[in-house]
């Protein structure tokens, strides 16, 4: 079966015109923020692929400073945006020799979570509209077909019973092209939308799991160099405490 689709835009009220347009302008917009988006997202992980190695290459080597300026270098990679945030917060820190206590490790965490929160917003704004192109557009169809049959049953109750279905077989084709267009619309709309809300997904759990094995090693690592934080060094003196008291109880 041929559908001329000139013929019916040709043939089409003004109404099913709209809709059509309205429709067409909902697909650009889905697709202008999925191409964004996508672009991005490649962006994002070859940064990532190229930063990853580098980094821990330098963490293995407690190079500090040369994570800190790969993390600075790499802004267009999702993680490195995280633990950038998490090295910005203990450079000073580093720099002078000071001691990390547990509150600094504990507003480290604090930067890796704010900053996991920005990209992640970044990264979600204009999904938006994807959901609503892919919920509505449906409905937006089936609007243009309601108002077609309509007016296809208008025209035939105005011309009389003598045109039967013929009469009104065309303006009911005309119709139902706006359902069909409205799905058209929607079902690349909810697949893409999909396909980016499980990307997000995969990038929260690239993110959490960097800053917290960064997080682990500034407490494992950093702070046992410069004089331990303040939950670790305590425990020392704890202990030898408590083996004095048994010392002298003996």
């Amino acid at each position: 079966m041929n559908v001329d689709l000139l013929h019916l835009w040709t043939a089409a009220g003004t109404f099913a015109k709209g809709v059509v347009i309205v429709l067409a302008i909902m697909s650009f917009l889905s697709l202008t923020v999925a191409i964004t988006k996508l672009i991005s997202i490649m962006r994002s992980q070859t940064a990532t692929r190229k930063f990853a190695p580098e980094f821990s290459r330098a963490i293995q080597e407690e190079n500090l400073e040369r994570a800190i300026t790969l993390a600075e270098q790499n802004k267009k990679s999702h993680v490195a945006r995280v633990v950038g945030e998490a090295l910005s917060e203990v450079k000073p820190l580093l720099s002078d020799r000071a001691t990390i206590t547990s509150a600094d490790i504990n507003s480290v965490e604090r930067a890796v979570e704010r900053e996991m929160l920005i990209t992640l917003a970044d990264f979600k704004r204009g999904m938006g509209i994807m959901a609503t192109v892919g919920s509505t557009a449906p409905f937006v169809g089936l609007l243009g077909t309601t108002m077609g049959i309509v007016n296809a049953f208008t025209g035939m109750a105005a011309s009389g019973a003598s045109g039967g279905l013929a009469g009104i077989s065309a303006g009911i084709a005309e119709a139902l092209i706006t359902t069909a267009f409205g799905l058209l619309v929607a079902i690349p709309a909810v697949w893409i939308y999909n396909y980016f809300q499980t990307k997000a997904d995969f990038l929260t759990v690239e993110m959490t799991y960097s800053g917290k094995e960064l997080i682990d090693y500034l407490i494992k690592n950093v702070g046992a160099e410069f004089g331990r934080s303040s939950f670790t060094k305590d425990f020392p003196a704890k202990a030898q405490a408590v083996s004095g008291s048994g010392h002298i109880n003996k």
